[in-house]
C-alpha cells in the first residue's frame, strides 16, 4: 500500500495533497463496507432467518415503493394479522385498520407501540413526504 506523502506538518495538522486525501477517504469507506459485509455473512452463518427478518423481500419493497402503507408491509412480513398486532401494541384493532388504511396518520405515541410490537425503528413505519 502506498501511503500519501504529507506537503506539510507540524503538532497538530498534516497537509495532504486532494487526490491523497480522497484516496484515504475511499480506503476508509471500502474498509467500512467490508466490515459490515464481514458482520452480514457471520450473522448469516450463524442464524440465517435471524439474520434477515429486518430485511423486506423485493416484492414488499416494490409495494412500498407503490406507495402501500409501511404499518401493513412490516405487518404482514412479521406473520401477524392486524388483530394481534393491534393486541400486542396495545391499541384497537380499529385504530390499527385506520392506520393501515390511511384513514388516520397514527399519532407519535400509537406509531410508536406499533413500532416496538413489529420489532422496526418507528423510521420504518413512516411514508416519505413527496
Amino acid at each position: 500500500m502506498n501511503l500519501p506523502k504529507p506537503i506539510a506538518q507540524d503538532a497538530e495538522t498534516v497537509t495532504l495533497r486532494r487526490s491523497d486525501y480522497e484516496a484515504l477517504i475511499e480506503r476508509l469507506e471500502d474498509s467500512s463496507d467490508i466490515a459490515a459485509l464481514d458482520n452480514l455473512e457471520a450473522r448469516l452463518r450463524a442464524d440465517e432467518k435471524k439474520a434477515l427478518q429486518n430485511y423486506l423481500p423485493a416484492e414488499l419493497v416494490e409495494r412500498l415503493i407503490a406507495g402501500e402503507n409501511p404499518v401493513r408491509i412490516w405487518r404482514e412480513h412479521r406473520g401477524l394479522s392486524a388483530r394481534a398486532l393491534a393486541e400486542t401494541a396495545g391499541l384497537t384493532p380499529s385504530y390499527v385498520s385506520e392506520i393501515e388504511t390511511g384513514r388516520k396518520p397514527g399519532s407519535l405515541n400509537a406509531m410508536a407501540k406499533i413500532a416496538r410490537a413489529l420489532g422496526v425503528s418507528l423510521e420504518d413505519l413512516i411514508r416519505p413526504s413527496n
